[in-house]
């Protein structure tokens, strides 16, 4: 019998040609074994870091390891032996066995500025409104929400610490529906910005801190960057972050990424279905339906939805890249440069990070996994420590009040 492939192509033959029943019996677990400890091209890594050590030096002759670099350090991170492939690290978290925490939730309504709502599930942890124990405000991804797998790991961490925890969900996202004719999009701060001044007005006395993932890593840095020394946050991180959405849509649009990008279509779709009709919708229902790729969705529907003249728009305006230099925050940055959702040429140059901004980059960890060891039915995660272990250093210098 013919050998599985080991590259882009490795997933979609376990998807599609395998069934999902045979993944852990007989010749399921060598292929799966076999697919994950096989790994993302090791030619393509090596060019990914020769292109961008180059970069970063702006010397073609010179290919000294970005870590010479104070403001881009390589992060400590090795992927577990037996999962190295970067779409097996994206993949992986998400199946049933792989260890993301079932956890008590308290949900609130949080009513906005302009009429609408959206809601915060709360970490069950017996901690006072008022108290002056640290809180964290987690921001999730695309689609994603409270339930989703980061999430709850990191709202377990939290637990762990003896902090206050939520989820901010974006508009619409999860199980509620949000009341105007909207949804969110990867630059909407407002609620974000709005919701730390109601925690403030609310009681809370002691030092808050947040954490973006992926989309909601991008809101996270251009709101950080936007507020500078004026946010109360005393610290924050985003990971797998698509600092770039111009890259990020290219990236989504090729090899075995699209993948991912025909999954989270389908599910935005199915959102926008929900909400509107073509006879209610603000936007051009056929041209929206028919989007193939991220960047017609968001020329079609992200960006007349919310204010912007097209995809290119919005992409420029909601960049975190173009934020970086205004952190004034203590900040931690954890991308990988197998990320099959963006692509090395989004690491930004050491000159558009500000002082208070950590960039920790890795070959390994694909899309939110960072998978570190364990055992395939026992995994052990590296982000839900790291982001702790960064957080808590910088709180424990905080005054409280950011």
């Amino acid at each position: 019998m013919a050998s599985p492939p080991r590259n882009r192509g490795a997933f979609l033959y376990m998807d599609v040609l395998m069934p999902r029943s045979t993944w852990m019996c007989g010749s399921g677990v060598v292929t799966w074994m076999y697919l994950c400890r096989g790994g993302q091209d090791v030619r393509e890594r090596r060019c990914h870091r020769m292109y961008l050590c180059c970069r970063l030096r702006g010397n073609s002759m010179n290919f000294r390891d970005p870590v010479l670099d104070k403001s881009i350090s390589t992060s400590q991170f090795q992927p577990a032996w037996w999962l190295k492939n970067r779409h097996a690290q994206t993949l992986y978290p998400v199946l049933p066995w792989a260890g993301a925490p079932k956890l008590a939730l308290r949900r609130e309504n949080l009513e906005l500025p302009d009429g609408d709502i959206t809601v915060v599930d709360w970490l069950e942890a017996g901690h006072r409104p008022d108290s002056d124990v640290p809180i964290l405000i987690i921001l999730h991804g695309l689609e994603g929400s409270a339930d989703s797998h980061y999430a709850r790991m990191l709202l377990k961490a939290a637990a762990d610490h003896n902090w206050r925890a939520a989820v901010l969900h974006f508009r619409d996202c999860g199980d509620y529906r949000n009341r105007l004719p909207r949804r969110y999009h990867a630059g909407e701060t407002n609620d974000i910005r709005f919701f730390l001044e109601s925690l403030r007005a609310a009681g809370h006395e002691g030092p808050m801190c947040a954490a973006g993932y992926s989309l909601g890593g991008n809101v996270l840095l251009k709101y950080l960057g936007e507020n500078g020394v004026s946010t109360p946050l005393a610290a924050a991180a985003a990971v797998s972050v698509p600092l770039d959405l111009h890259d990020s849509a290219r990236a989504l649009s090729s090899g075995f990424s699209r993948v991912y990008q025909y999954h989270l279509l389908k599910r935005m779709k199915k959102a926008v279905r929900r909400k509107f009709d073509s006879h209610t919708a603000a936007f051009d229902w056929p041209r929206a339906m028919a989007a193939r790729t991220f960047a017609q969705f968001d020329d079609a529907i992200t960006a007349p939805l919310h204010g912007f003249s097209g995809k290119d728009e919005y992409y420029d305006r909601c960049s975190s890249n173009t934020f970086l230099s205004k952190i004034r925050r203590p900040t931690l940055i954890v991308n990988a440069l197998d990320d099959p959702f963006t692509t090395p040429a989004s690491v930004p140059d050491p000159q558009q990070l500000s002082e208070s901004v950590q960039f920790e980059l890795s070959d390994h960890g694909g899309h939110v996994g960072f998978i570190s060891g364990g055992t395939p039915w026992k995994p052990r995660y590296h982000l839900p420590g790291r982001i702790i272990e960064f957080l808590d250093q910088h709180v424990a210098r905080s005054d409280g009040h950011g």
